[in-house]
């Protein structure tokens, strides 16, 4: 069929038309109405369908999660238990405070045990935390490399913790210590106790009264 005949097709008369139009002509209106329920329908359907199904996927996984959680439970709790175990024998490790001075005195034994001329010894002001106090100590001995290594092992070896920190071994640059001394160690021994509850109490206090002040 040719151009000038569509034209003279009557839109009125649609029943007449060859058989191929009227076929042509229904496949552009269904693919028009197609078309245009994807858009105004089906288009936002098929995104919420999307969303569905990234929903879905997230809640697999959190049952998943969840599942795999209650399952081992009892080997959660055993794991809770020994971790409060060892953090209550780790606290039986930390002097209270009456008991400071009787472990302070212990280091300097085991320095002096050990042949160690003491030049310093010197306690620092506690830094007090929610949980325990740090006492650092500024330490400053002269021996031998033996004997410095002897001294820190036998540190690590006291019932309460002490530990040696900011260590530094040299010469010293006075000629008098040097030749006494022949090596001096530097380094901060910290030890720790465990607060009093009421100091512990008075820790928190503070530390809430200092957040407050910084909200306002």
């Amino acid at each position: 069929m040719t151009l000038d005949e569509l034209r003279q097709l009557d839109p009125k008369d649609i029943g007449n038309w060859p058989l191929p139009v009227q076929l042509g002509s229904l496949v552009i209106i269904i693919s028009l109405v197609l078309g245009l329920g994807y858009w105004q329908v089906w288009s936002g359907q098929l995104d919420d369908l999307e969303v569905g199904r990234t929903d879905e996927a997230k809640l697999k996984e959190t049952f998943l999660d969840k599942k795999g959680k209650a399952v081992n439970l009892d080997a959660y709790k055993q794991q809770l238990y020994e971790i409060e175990q060892s953090f209550g024998a780790m606290l039986k490790q930390l002097p209270k405070k009456s008991e400071i001075d009787a472990l302070l005195t212990e280091v300097n034994q085991v320095g002096l045990g050990r042949g160690l001329q003491f030049i310093l010894f010197k306690p620092g002001p506690e830094i007090k935390t929610t949980e325990m106090a740090e006492l650092p100590v500024e330490v400053r001995v002269g021996g031998s490399y033996h004997d410095f290594a002897a001294f820190a092992s036998d540190i690590a070896q006291l019932s309460r913790i002490v530990t040696l920190n900011d260590i530094e071994v040299k010469v010293p640059e006075d000629e008098k210590e040097r030749k006494e001394y022949g090596f001096v160690l530097s380094a901060i021994a910290k030890t720790y106790r465990y607060l009093e509850p009421e100091e512990a109490l008075a820790v928190k206090k503070a530390a809430a009264e200092k957040n407050k002040d910084k909200k306002k």
